[in-house]
């Protein structure tokens, strides 16, 4: 596939697939002979892992880790295993924090209906 197509079909523009190419995402995009790129089915594996791990929050700096030792070979796998772990602990914490957020907004938006609620009441009731 060529990059027009990759970006179209995963949403990401040909200029962050050049940047994610420059950072040591996806070191091993051939080119054709007249130098355009022709993304692989196991490229394409890899955008659509680096735009999926972006998407949570995971760094270029860990994911160019991360792509460095899987490019190393089996010897890596408890490395790139720890990666992986750390990664899901911080998105967990992270989901925490949120999830606390979204009580804490709850609490005041239900406070606020009940407000209005109280002041409809009242309302009707002098009328």
């Amino acid at each position: 596939m060529k990059i027009s197509e990759v970006s179209k079909k995963y949403d990401i523009s040909p200029d962050t697939l050049r940047y994610y190419e420059k950072e040591g995402l996806l070191p091993n995009v051939k080119k054709n002979s007249s130098g355009i790129r022709e993304y692989s089915e196991m490229d394409c594996n890899w955008v659509e892992f680096i735009k999926c791990m972006r998407g949570a929050g995971l760094s270029i700096e860990v994911l160019a880790r991360y792509i460095e030792l899987f490019n190393m070979g089996d010897k890596t796998r408890e490395k790139r295993k720890n990666i992986l772990i750390q990664e899901r602990a911080k998105l967990i914490e992270k989901r925490d924090t949120i999830q606390k957020t979204i009580d804490r907004l709850d609490f005041k938006i239900n406070s606020y209906i009940e407000t209005i609620y109280k002041k409809e009441k009242q309302l009707l009731e002098q009328g």
